[in-house]
């Protein structure tokens, strides 16, 4: 096909999915099922209810249908800031002097400023549908929590967020959006819930992590009438709703003739990173096509390059359900120089089991490198983008480069997950040059190993 290809590729509005695609139906090995911390039994419909919505529970246990309609209500919603952009970066190419083509999927194009508002309305619609009061969870660099105070704000929900301490604290311009949208936001941990005061007695000082304030939204969830907890990331229903990133992403390149050869995505918990890639591993599973899948995750918080394939609890408390996925232990805090996201303990099941059979690859890299190549990138596209984000941007401008010393044309896409304006903690220490690496030695991820469950 020889059609010139934009600066920016928008779908019509009536080109938009209006499904959802499932891509556990297309695994020969499904992911292994989430177990019940007090029997160790696989987590049935009724053990799920007191904490999900029944219809996340249901997309939650569903490995069998590849496609979910997705409502209209929620149709309506996305059509306020989707379809977004594919964008061909020229002007990276031309700055790296790269016969690499590369494309990067925008999702920061809302009020939000991330791909999280995707799944935020979708569990919100939900909970609303249902009947309910209103939703807790947790947020880490508060993406997620801004995404799911937005939705509930629409829905008329109440919204109860539980941030990681330092987030709170390095973050107060995310934490204020959230409240002007109505939301409580407490940090983690708290002495507002029985968990958080057990963690502050264990670890007095404590930073958080996203372990610690998962524990505390569930318990806040599951003592109050009419609520429901809600996560931003790992779980599968929370993929589902994302694959719209990648199912537009794939029709606008299908409608120019483009075929990515390389597709990278930053990996903390795996929302945005398995939104992106589904539609395209559906067709490699199927044996359709096939492509070079790239996980990014911080060299300080390595789930996937140096944690174990296990099973293991979903938050520091160990109230939540087990999940089998690569895990660093959830007792595993990141280091308080951490600045750049992606902070969680473990990975989705889906996205682990999928790294685990060799479809996908994983690298880890060191902060100071992503907020380079932030920095690089912001300079020449024009968005200052997201530090979770720039995990992906780093290594995309790699991979350009490796097709400057070979020559080949390759075409890499990968996915800009949200927009930096919050982030500007961060930035600050990058550009004092108080910014440091921190990796932690085998010794410092020995305790979260050795806390992990012993499962048959």
């Amino acid at each position: 096909m020889n059609k010139e290809i934009p600066y920016k590729i928008y779908l019509e509005e009536s080109e938009l999915p209006r499904q959802w695609y499932n891509v556990r139906a297309d695994m020969k090995n499904k992911p292994a099922p989430l177990l019940n911390p007090a029997t160790l039994k696989p987590m049935t419909f009724e053990d799920l209810r007191p904490v999900f919505c029944d219809e996340l529970v249901r997309q939650e246990l569903d490995d069998t249908t590849p496609y979910i309609d997705i409502p209209q209500e929620i149709l309506d919603f996305y059509k306020m800031y989707r379809p977004a952009p594919l964008v061909r970066a020229y002007c990276l190419e031309k700055k790296l002097d790269t016969p690499a083509h590369i494309y990067y999927k925008f999702e920061g194009n809302n009020t939000s400023g991330s791909h999280k508002l995707n799944s935020a309305i979708a569990q919100a619609y939900y909970a609303k549908k249902q009947g309910l009061t209103g939703v807790t969870t947790e947020t880490g660099a508060g993406q997620w929590g801004t995404a799911l105070s937005m939705a509930c704000a629409y829905l008329g929900l109440d919204c109860q967020v539980y941030m990681v301490k330092c987030s709170y604290e390095q973050k107060p311009f995310r934490r204020e959006v959230m409240r002007t949208y109505g939301a409580k936001v407490t940090p983690s941990p708290s002495e507002t819930t029985e968990v958080g005061r057990k963690i502050l007695a264990e670890h007095p000082g404590t930073s958080g992590s996203l372990g610690c304030a998962i524990s505390e939204a569930v318990e806040a969830a599951t003592h109050q009438e009419g609520y429901r907890y809600v996560l931003g990331s790992v779980l599968n229903q929370v993929l589902l709703h994302q694959t719209i990133i990648g199912l537009e992403t794939k029709a606008a390149m299908d409608k120019y003739g483009i075929v990515p050869d390389v597709i990278i995505g930053c990996a903390g918990g795996g929302s945005n990173l398995g939104g992106l890639i589904s539609p395209f591993m559906g067709e490699k599973l199927r044996g359709e096509r096939d492509y070079r899948f790239i996980a990014v995750e911080p060299a300080s918080c390595p789930s996937f390059t140096r944690g174990k394939f296990a099973y293991d609890y979903c938050d520091t408390g160990m109230v939540c359900p087990l999940a089998k996925m690569y895990t660093l232990g959830s007792g595993f805090i990141p280091s308080a120089n951490h600045a750049g996201g992606l902070r969680y303990h473990g990975m989705s099941s889906v996205l682990s089991q999928l790294y685990h059979d060799g479809l996908m690859e994983a690298i880890s890299v060191e902060q100071t490198s992503v907020f380079q190549a932030a920095e690089q990138f912001a300079r020449v596209e024009g968005i200052l983008p997201a530090p979770e984000s720039s995990h992906a941007i780093k290594v995309a401008i790699d991979e350009a480069l490796k097709c400057r010393e070979t020559g080949e044309a390759k075409t890499i896409l990968f996915g800009l997950t949200g927009t930096g304006y919050f982030d500007m903690y961060a930035y600050e220490k990058f550009n004092n040059g108080e910014m440091t690496d921190y990796i932690p030695t085998d010794e410092d991820l020995k305790p979260g190993f050795d806390g992990l469950p012993h499962v048959e």
